[in-house]
């Protein structure tokens, strides 16, 4: 029997969120400032833009999970 893991998650509050919607929400929340000194990247911190950000998040999967990480904690305290 094959494992079907991979096509549901019901318990992974990330599935099915794209990382230009996370981003959205988070820059929405924070603005571009606050979310710099939360994450130091440089595509936050340097004439951030939505699209630049993504171009380096897409890349660099460490800086993805501090993103993805700290949409989750917004998640938890506005849930």
């Amino acid at each position: 029997m094959q494992n079907h893991t991979n096509k549901k998650q019901p318990n992974n509050p990330l599935h099915g969120m794209k990382l230009l919607t996370i981003l959205e929400l988070l820059v929405d929340h924070y603005g571009w400032e606050e979310l710099a000194n939360k994450i130091s990247i440089n595509c936050f911190k340097n004439d951030p833009s939505i699209k630049s950000s993504l171009k380096f998040l897409r890349k660099t999967p460490w800086a993805r999970d501090k993103v993805e990480q700290l949409y989750l904690e917004l998640n938890r305290k506005i849930g």
